[in-house]
């Protein structure tokens, strides 16, 4: 059924999207189907690939397992070897995936970040973090900052500026990559130089109008936001944990410079919106852009309502535009000013 406030071409993927059922989740399905989705393949799906970003063959790949507590977890590293920045060193993006933090189809974010390389000239570490429910909370988060230490250790190794390491998080990965930032900031670890945060969760506790008004989706619904933090939780308090729920941080200071992507149909719009007042109330640099008219993880589809805004305020996030100055641009908008 098409959603009359999308586009025609943002509906067809939807279409896509539901025949495949990528994106969504139904608290049916069983342990061994999520299993299943984790690691079917999309890259070799021809209608897939038609709706996916297409990739830069200029940007090249490699894995590496990293250690862990209790474990280890494959990062996958992508790079396009002729973009420098200062000093012949690169900027690296260390990139948290979406999935409720239950689904990881590596695949997927394997195209995703592809195009996040090519895109901004960094060069991006995807982690394959543990899933619930056999990996509960935190797992995923501990898994994401040692990362992130593994990371800064090995910048030299990969050409990496340390000082230009940002984090980058899409949805629950969003809600990672925040916890992250607070933990890098308590422990007085690596030195983040911003965060890119894609339609994050920030209140486990689902109280917003948002959830209210776009409670049936599309793509992302009440119904499927409620089972992943019940799969990802160990008892029902924890989701009064800042490392959980970061909005509910009594300390929102001192964090790296962030930018805020949300979808207005999205159940998480107002988690987006509402974070980011927190963060301006605690004097952390923000800046929240929302797309309109699209839809929850619209920036996977490239002919999805608002998906090369987005990548045009990558562009000038990475080119050093403060974040004041950052604002979701069409291409002809950017070619009149000069920036493309």
């Amino acid at each position: 059924m098409e959603n009359p406030s999308f586009s025609r071409k943002s509906n067809k993927v939807l279409a896509v999207c539901r025949r495949l059922g990528v994106d969504m989740l139904l608290d049916e399905m069983t342990s061994e189907q999520i299993e299943g989705s984790n690691r079917r393949s999309l890259l070799d799906n021809p209608q897939y690939r038609k709706i996916s970003h297409k990739q830069d063959r200029n940007v090249y790949s490699k894995t590496f397992i990293i250690p862990v507590e209790d474990g280890q977890v494959t990062g996958y590293f992508f790079e396009k070897p002729a973009i420098r920045t200062g000093a012949g060193l690169k900027s690296l993006i260390v990139f948290f995936h979406s999935g409720g933090w239950m689904l990881g189809n590596m695949d997927k974010h394997i195209l995703f970040c592809n195009h996040i390389c090519s895109v901004t000239g960094a060069s991006v570490l995807s982690v394959d973090y543990r899933l619930s429910p056999a990996f509960r909370f935190p797992t995923a988060l501990h898994d994401c900052y040692a990362t992130l230490e593994w990371a800064s250790r090995g910048a030299r190794y990969w050409g990496i500026d340390p000082d230009r390491i940002y984090l980058m998080g899409d949805c629950a990965g969003g809600n990672l990559a925040i916890g992250v930032s607070r933990l890098s900031r308590d422990q007085k670890g690596p030195r983040i130089a911003g965060q890119i945060l894609f339609c994050p969760v920030t209140d486990c506790r689902m109280r917003t109008k948002s959830y209210e008004e776009f409670a049936d989706g599309p793509v992302l619904s009440a119904k499927t936001m409620n089972f992943f933090i019940k799969n990802y939780q160990r008892e029902p308090k924890d989701i009064l944990d800042p490392e959980f729920s970061p909005m509910l941080s009594k300390d929102l200071s001192r964090l790296p410079p962030t930018l805020i992507i949300t979808a207005d149909h999205d159940v998480l719009c107002d988690d987006g919106r509402i974070f980011a007042q927190a963060l301006e109330e605690a004097d952390t640099p923000v800046k929240l852009l929302q797309a309109r008219d699209t839809f929850h993880g619209f920036y996977h589809y490239p002919k999805a309502t608002g998906t090369s805004e987005v990548d045009n305020a990558l562009r000038l996030f990475f080119r050093g535009r403060s974040l004041k100055n950052i604002e979701l641009l069409t291409n002809a908008q950017m070619r009149k000013q000069k920036d493309i």
